[in-house]
């Protein structure tokens, strides 16, 4: 399914007025963390093409807005939050989470009956938040429900959220998430050769399949070390509808910044030890990763690190008109053709796939998921050791194997909850 350069526009184009912009934005999408604003109050955010701010005011409430104040476009940005909203910095306007122009204090002074704020509106978007995250919604009411995923229910384990400004389309981003093979070369074969280990090969793919769920795409894969029977085989990864990867221990969403810059944002969890419950986790910390390193080079020594390369690697926007797709990309073509479906009826005035209206059908929502026993379940001290050996004979990286660049103190709260600190 070689796209044309009209479809290969559709799919990728996603600022204000494009038919995949209009799309995405009936889904919530996880902005920021929570935690990120327990020291500050105001972020500025780019998303969809749109650039807003989000903040958080002195009763807790959560606002995204336009950056540009309706009076002199002075960057909100550099706002301060108040009890109900945020102000201007260059005249005072204030403005609630709703987008209303509550103050105009000259103004007001001057004419205490003047209703002229009535016409200094900006726009505005809902937020909520949920497990740690900030979800945003961007398009038509009424919203939909965010999904209540089962995994942000699980107890007694160690969550943290990662974020990383990625240089490429959303898209490319994406398709990687129905893209089995690549972790045979990509994450084994090609790592090995840059570690000085260039006679290694991963075992090799020996069988591919992709269904169609509810929730999305699942691969499922046999390789040549496993059987039918392998969990790989019996309950596959799923491609999470409309942009994101669910693998049983994370999600990775690609939320667009406009069309040449992705926002990866990673939710994390780890189960703690047995030995280390009850255990609960007060506070989701959030970081973001570098995808360069000191001197300019790709960082390549983590797992998503590696997949950025790869992403950036075919372009600022790929260009699927030149392509030779083969049998291993069946997955890929099955989401171009559920999301030109999906156009179409948004077009005709429906809601396209995995939209959640239901709030009885938004519990704990149930998706394929890979070691549901250790991560649900209790994990036995011996257990963990036995994954961290596995990862470090495999190359991993020792700690967050993920992605690159976790500061000092979240590799601290990992080890004290891990039962690391005092261990050897």
């Amino acid at each position: 399914m070689a796209l044309t350069a009209e479809e290969n526009r559709l799919l990728t184009e996603i600022g204000p007025g494009t038919a995949m912009g209009g799309l995405l934005r009936r889904y919530w999408h996880p902005v920021a963390a929570a935690s990120q604003f327990d020291d500050r109050a105001v972020q500025a955010l780019r998303l969809f093409g749109e650039d807003l701010v989000l903040y958080r005011d002195r009763t807790g409430r959560y606002g995204l807005v336009a950056n540009r104040c309706s009076h002199r476009r002075a960057d909100l940005a550099h706002g301060y939050v108040e009890a109900c909203g945020l102000r201007c910095s260059y005249h005072g306007w204030a403005f609630d989470h709703t987008g209303a122009c509550v103050e105009q204090p000259f103004d007001q002074t001057v004419n205490p009956s003047s209703r002229f704020r009535d016409q200094a509106a900006i726009t505005a978007y809902p937020v909520q938040e949920k497990a740690g995250l900030l979800w945003a919604y961007l398009g038509p009411e009424p919203a939909p429900l965010i999904p209540d995923y089962e995994p942000f229910s699980w107890e007694g384990g160690f969550v943290q959220i990662v974020f990383a400004e990625i240089p490429c389309n959303w898209f490319q981003c994406q398709e990687n998430s129905i893209d089995p093979v690549h972790f045979e070369w990509l994450h084994d074969n090609w790592f090995a050769a840059l570690d000085g280990r260039p006679e290694f090969r991963s075992p090799t793919h020996q069988k591919l399949a992709f269904d169609e769920i509810e929730h999305g795409f699942v691969y499922r894969r046999v390789r040549a070390d496993t059987d039918e029977q392998n969990p790989l085989w019996t309950v596959g990864r799923l491609c999470l509808w409309p942009n994101a990867l669910f693998t049983g221990e994370h999600f990775e969403w690609r939320v667009p910044i406009d069309d040449e810059r992705t926002l990866s944002v990673m939710w994390a969890f780890e189960k703690v030890p047995e030995d280390r419950q009850p255990y609960r986790q007060e506070r989701i910390p959030a970081w973001t990763g570098p995808v360069l390193d000191e001197q300019g080079a790709w960082i390549i020594s983590h797992v998503m690190n590696q997949d950025f390369l790869a992403w950036t690697g075919q372009g600022t926007i790929a260009d699927r008109t030149r392509e030779l797709l083969s049998p291993s990309d069946r997955g890929i073509v099955a989401i171009r053709r559920r999301f030109f479906a999906d156009l179409e009826t948004v077009a005709a005035g429906g809601d396209p796939k995995a939209i959640v209206r239901d709030p009885t059908g938004n519990e704990r929502i149930e998706l394929p998921i890979i070691g549901k026993e250790q991560l649900a379940g209790p994990l036995t001290r011996e257990a963990f050791d036995e994954r961290r050996k596995r990862l470090t004979a495999a190359g991993f990286p020792d700690g967050y194997i993920f992605q690159a660049g976790q500061p000092d103190h979240v590799r601290e709260e990992w080890e004290h909850a891990m039962g690391l600190r005092d261990r050897p």
